[in-house]
């Protein structure tokens, strides 16, 4: 069975995110959303808030027995060799996403030859839907309520002491 990871630190899981996980489980027997524990990022949400939002996201999905949610600590690449997958999955929104995700995939081709990566476009609803806009605007009081799967709104609110 060909197990597809689609890592990231998902601080917070958005629409656009959800979008991946959902039409990537209609193609592929088995995703693992891999929430990224160490990051550079400085997350809002801490690494169990993360997973806690990602679960109760994709749990209403039809393809949810084939969705799996767990964290990684380090090297993707060696994340994969532990669960003997070979395939990422990573979104591209615009352009300016090609040139990062471009240098990355190459990097984790040099460090695991087995690596292959297929990238998705976001339905074109969620492609300007990004984990730092919407938290800047919820701190800022707008509305997110179709920036984020609904379940996950009470969640980044309470962040920002709003209540929805």
């Amino acid at each position: 069975m060909k197990t597809v990871i689609y890592p990231g630190t998902f601080d917070p899981l958005t629409t656009g995110h959800l979008d991946l996980i959902r039409r990537s489980s209609e193609n592929f027997p088995h995703i693992v959303v891999a929430v990224a524990g160490s990051t550079h990022k400085r997350p809002l949400f801490t690494l169990e808030e993360r997973v806690e939002m990602a679960r109760l996201a994709v749990r209403g999905l039809p393809q949810a027995g084939k969705i799996e949610v767990e964290t990684f600590e380090g090297l993707l690449v060696d994340y994969m060799r532990s669960r003997k997958a070979t395939i990422a999955l990573r979104g591209l929104r615009a352009i300016s996403d090609f040139d990062y995700e471009f240098q990355q995939a190459q990097m984790n081709r040099k460090l695991y030859s087995a690596y292959e990566i297929i990238y998705m476009m976001p339905d074109e609803r969620y492609t300007y839907v990004s984990s730092s806009l919407v938290k800047e605007v919820a701190a800022l009081g707008g509305d997110v309520s179709d920036l984020v799967p609904p379940e996950i709104i009470p969640m980044l609110l309470a962040k920002f002491n709003r209540t929805p």
